[in-house]
């Protein structure tokens, strides 16, 4: 079993070498219309080991049932609807004692089906071996590593957390981060404990500025805050919005106005899925005449490396 999985994580490495090269024969390299950048595992590793407890009030909170798939039906799905899904990892073990997503399944998953995924790796900040693994999510082939400040109980402007957002720019890994409330607690006593502060993008700011070769995309463009993040995307080129979490017919006005004009090529689309399903956010941006080729494909493509 483990030569299996070696050999698949060995093809992973592969395809990044390749995948980028223009004209390249292969299905990993091949155009699609969209690119998600907001996929988390709908399998049971995640929806009923590190969401246990978190999902019901996430399907209040998002007015849709969660939808149990494997990864082969998800790769389906998304072959059907001819988009690429990011998928995520996850890892907030030291904060709610919930077991992690591995990075490794991550990228089994993407060698198993090039064509349909792409991945971001996970890193709990509070572990000795975080920057560490943030090498371990380059050498696997991932693009990224994804954070979650509110449910991983951190503040990215604490510097003492610093050294892992140094590995991510050293080695060219961007850096995607949960931003503004959360559908996870929504609604529940306390919040389930669960602190949105941590989640402020104005949090975000600082470690945009100390490293500025550092892809910073910050997801679910950080409602009710969407407007610090707005400034702080016109004022640092190195910030990107990711508008995943939302039905496309709820952003505000002025998150639109700026994905439309001077903010353009610092917008990418995700869904959020499975809280929200891709096909639904797709047929609404259609209707929005917000299918843009900037913000479902090119600049996710850029920043991914694609």
């Amino acid at each position: 079993m483990e030569a299996v999985a070696s050999e698949r994580i060995a093809a992973v490495r592969a395809i990044r070498i390749w995948q980028p090269l223009a004209g390249t024969a292969g299905v990993a390299s091949r155009f699609m219309r969209a690119i998600d950048f907001h996929v988390h595992l709908p399998t049971p590793d995640w929806i009923d080991g590190s969401m246990a407890g978190y999902v019901e009030a996430a399907e209040a909170y998002f007015r849709s049932s969660v939808e149990r798939q494997s990864l082969d039906e998800l790769a389906a799905k998304y072959r059907a609807l001819d988009v690429r899904a990011v998928l995520l990892a996850w890892d907030a073990e030291t904060a709610t004692g919930r077991p992690r997503v591995p990075n490794e399944t991550v990228a089994t998953a993407i060698a198993e089906h090039p064509d349909a995924f792409t991945g971001i790796g996970s890193v709990d900040p509070h572990k000795d071996s975080a920057v560490d693994e943030v090498a371990r999510i380059a050498e696997l082939g991932l693009r990224g590593v994804k954070f979650h400040p509110s449910l991983q109980a951190f503040a990215p402007d604490d510097e003492r957390y610093w050294p892992v957002f140094q590995a991510c720019e050293r080695h060219g890994l961007l850096a995607l981060f949960h931003t503004g409330t959360s559908g996870i607690g929504a609604r529940q006593p306390g919040g389930q404990g669960i602190r949105l502060d941590y989640a402020h993008p104005l949090k975000l700011d600082s470690v945009a500025a100390a490293f500025p070769q550092l892809t910073v995309v910050a997801a679910h463009f950080g409602w009710p805050w969407h407007m610090d993040l707005i400034a702080m995307a016109l004022h640092k080129t190195n910030v990107y919005i990711d508008i995943s979490g939302w039905s496309p017919k709820r952003i505000p006005a002025e998150v639109i106005r700026e994905l439309r004009g001077r903010l353009s090529s610092q917008f990418v689309w995700g869904s959020d899925f499975p809280f929200i399903a891709p096909d639904r956010c797709l047929a609404e941006l259609d209707e929005l005449d917000l299918a843009l080729p900037a913000l479902l494909h090119d600049n996710a493509a850029r920043v991914l490396r694609l």
